[in-house]
């Protein structure tokens, strides 16, 4: 793992992952499973804390035939590489709005309703969009998502549309530029304020987690 700087500043505990990702990038959720392996396997000793990048935040235009195009072979080869499932019917839809930032909205909201479940929304997002064709720009949808992770529908709307989680969104957008992430996902390692490149880009579990393990355990030994 190679050394980076971030411009993580909120208080987070001295050792921590940092997980840039966007809900409607289709490589990041390729990357789910290896979430899910980091999840069971790490989060109790390394706390995760998922960063929105902002992959289209405010687009305004609906997407053109070639735009379609070019989405549709990112699905395919992430369909190809990770084995997760897409909803091709997608590409059928006139009109659509490729906006992320509603979703991100909706992700770091429920992270401050409930820290706890961010990562379980993030990937409840990603598979109302990739794997259920459900348009993740509309705020019902959304809240209907934050339902079924036990969130009360009307609390869930309000801090939705709070000016503050506006702000924190946002926030995201900044620190994923201001760390010089680039693309999605992208997972650092930081330890005192100094963070380790995990990952840029997809990966399999199996390709970086022993890696990842190595650094968790001596930390924990230390």
């Amino acid at each position: 793992m190679a050394d980076t700087d971030t411009a993580e500043t909120a208080a987070q505990p001295p050792r921590h992952l940092l997980y840039f990702a966007d809900p409607m990038c289709s490589w990041c959720w390729g990357f789910s499973p290896a979430v899910d392996h980091m999840r069971d396997e790490i989060e109790e000793k390394l706390p995760i804390r998922p960063i929105m990048g902002g992959l289209r935040p405010g687009t305004k235009d609906a997407m053109s035939e070639h735009m379609k195009g070019e989405i549709r072979d990112h699905w395919e080869h992430v369909r190809d590489a990770s084995g997760q499932p897409f909803d091709f019917e997608f590409f059928e839809r006139d009109g659509f709005v490729y906006d992320t930032e509603p979703a991100c909205r909706a992700v770091v909201t429920a992270r401050r309703l409930d820290a706890g479940k961010t990562l379980e929304m993030l990937k409840s997002v990603q598979r109302a969009f990739y794997a259920e064709n459900r348009d993740v720009t509309d705020t019902a949808t959304l809240t209907e998502i934050a339902e079924t992770q036990g969130f009360d529908g009307a609390d869930f709307r309000t801090a939705f549309d709070d000016v503050e989680t506006v702000t924190e969104t946002h926030g995201d957008f900044w620190l994923s530029q201001a760390s010089g992430v680039t693309g999605f996902p992208t997972l650092l390692a930081v330890e005192n304020g100094k963070a380790q490149i995990v990952t840029l880009g997809y990966r399999r579990w199996e390709d970086f987690g022993p890696a990842l393990h190595q650094w968790v355990e001596q930390g924990a030994s230390a």
